[in-house]
């Protein structure tokens, strides 16, 4: 490299790379936006910190890691493009610095996202299906992420999720020798699974641990463990249960909640054993159903007042938090007591339980029926199942800021209520704002549009189409009233949409240039047929004179026409 920091729009990396404007910055590199010279193609290029520059065997893992995520393509992946080393000029004079270049994505990563949007339980799912659906690609090809959390995470500004970052986690854990230096790297052990917080080699059950804490956080608006060091959170994450996110945010469900607790389970064993059956639990526990899953304790860990029993590994973490040093300590005898009261307890707790909650239900009576949780479920979801237990349904419509049009906004009587077969119960409707404000169209397409109108409350009213040399077939052009305007509920707006077609002018009679100047930037395949008087029997005129067309008018993009004339 040429320049120095502050001459950023003239510094190249490896010859091919020229840096362009900064973008953002972790706890491991900056991130510039950049152009490949040699493509012509705008790219993301991420220079790892200096702090790890001294390191050979980062580097060497470095390029070989970012090497194997270069091979995965997928919708839900930030594509890597290329990595290496250059000199780069810091404060601290010229340093070797690891890179990686990869592919531009317009749009914010979902630590800044969820910091300016509340997510609704809907959206929160949908983030977290695409990133599973991502894991799921990477697991068949052999790599395990290491550091699934927001920052890693990229929303385009349609809203599509891609995951990036695939490999440096390995590259830096795997050059680390201790839980400090590797989450100094890293930024944070909120997202930590057991086996990484004890220094225990990681597979794909890893990455899963670590979604299910994302999960966690876009339900409860907060992580499941926080603590004042790395350290103190890893030790949350092996030892400490944590509270069920419905007990942080009432508007989650008890599906939600088991598919979380389900995917935090401290024994790897004990959780989710792929992405596929993650995100399988999750889409059925989206739509008010409670997924089947085992019923054993996925926390396998009891605290004891008068003393407790630590693995060799969580005392490896509790000395770490400690100041480090080997330290014996002698199990008192009153443990067994405390252990054989606690486990007696246990048992009395869950009998009642069994009693309290299973037995009714066996033989409670045929004519008895409970309200299901319908809160945001559709219009038709919603009166289905109610019809389906027998119930009486009555609909009433109310406007709602919150709750999309169409949706529900609550039942009475409410959810978990016992009545009998024939009786009523009535559902509140949103018929969306009482003022929507029109969205922007931009890049939308007009289903997409339409989707987002009816969440609303507004309707789809007359559609144009148009032709349009670009634009594919479907995408918007054009709204009426226009983007930003406040509209009532029921409100419709005009759309105007692209064709798929171009409208190719007449162009004969027309000298060449001028007839070329008209059909280019059309996108058309323009073939020019020079035909000779001799052959043929057409007149010769200076100017070129276009004498025959095979397309006119309104065409598919891209197509070919041919254009004719005498040369004499």
């Amino acid at each position: 490299m040429s320049e120095t920091a502050s001459g950023e729009n003239s510094r190249v990396l490896a010859g091919r790379y020229a840096i362009g404007e900064f973008i953002g910055q972790g706890g491991m590199a900056t991130v510039y936006r950049g152009t490949d010279i040699k493509l012509g193609r705008q790219v993301a290029i991420k220079v790892m910190k200096s702090e790890l520059s001294g390191d050979e065997q980062f580097r060497s893992r470095f390029r070989q890691e970012a090497q194997s995520a270069s091979r995965m393509a997928h919708p839900t992946i930030v594509r890597v493009f290329d990595a290496g080393d250059d000199l780069i000029q810091t404060a601290e004079g010229a340093k070797r610095l690891p890179f990686i270049v990869m592919e531009y994505v317009e749009g914010t990563n979902l630590r800044q996202f969820i910091e300016e949007n509340e997510l609704s339980l809907t959206e929160a799912s949908r983030i977290v299906q695409s990133v599973l659906t991502a894991l799921e690609y990477s697991h068949r090809a052999g790599i395990v992420h290491r550091d699934i959390k927001p920052a890693n995470i990229m929303i385009t500004k349609a809203g599509q999720v891609k995951v990036m970052d695939f490999g440096i986690a390995r590259a830096v854990s795997d050059t680390s020798s201790t839980l400090q230096q590797t989450t100094a790297i890293l930024g944070t052990a909120a997202y930590f699974s057991p086996e990484q917080a004890k220094g225990e080699s990681v597979d794909a059950r890893t990455d899963l641990y670590s979604t299910a804490v994302l999960l966690y956080e876009l339900l409860a608006r907060d992580v499941p463990f926080r603590g004042d060091t790395a350290v103190a959170v890893a030790y949350q994450h092996v030892s400490e249960r944590p509270q069920p996110p419905s007990e942080r945010n009432p508007e989650v469900t008890p599906e939600l909640d088991r598919v979380v607790l389900y995917g935090l389970g401290k024994d790897r064993a004990r959780r989710f054993q792929t992405a596929a059956e993650f995100r399988e639990a999750l889409a059925v526990a989206s739509t008010g159903k409670m997924p089947d899953l085992p019923r054993h304790d996925t926390q396998n860990t009891v605290l004891f007042s008068a003393g407790e029993e630590v693995s060799e590994s969580d005392l490896a973490i509790r000395q770490l938090a400690e100041g480090g040093g080997s330290r014996t300590q002698s199990r008192p005898p009153v443990m067994w007591t405390w252990a054989a009261i606690l486990t007696i307890a246990a048992i009395v707790i869950a009998v009642v339980f069994w009693l309290v909650n299973l037995v009714p239900n066996e033989i409670s009576p045929s004519n008895v029926r409970e309200i299901p949780d319908l809160t945001e479920m559709t219009r038709s979801e919603a009166v289905e199942k109610l019809t389906e237990l027998d119930l009486e349904v009555i609909q009433i419509e109310q406007s709602d800021e919150k709750v999309a049009n169409d949706h529900v906004i609550s039942s009475d009587p409410e959810a978990g209520t016992t009545v009998n077969i024939g009786d009523e119960v009535t559902l509140l409707i949103s018929s969306g704002p009482v003022q929507a404000v029109v969205p922007d169209f931009a890049g939308k397409s007009q289903e997409a549009l339409t989707k987002e109108l009816e969440g609303l409350g507004l309707v789809v009213g007359k559609v144009t189409k148009k032709d349009d040399p670009v634009a594919p077939d479907g995408r918007v052009l054009g709204i009426s009233p226009e983007a930003g305007s406040k509209l009532e509920s029921g409100a419709s707006i005009d759309l105007t949409v692209a064709s798929g077609k171009v409208d190719v002018p007449d162009v004969v009679n027309q000298a060449l240039d001028t007839a070329q100047n008209a059909l280019s930037g059309l996108g058309l395949d323009v073939t020019i047929d020079a035909q000779m008087a001799s052959a043929t029997g057409c007149v010769y005129n200076p100017q070129l004179l276009i004498t025959g067309q095979t397309v006119v008018g309104s065409s598919p993009q891209g197509s070919q026409i041919t254009l004719s004339y005498c040369a004499g």
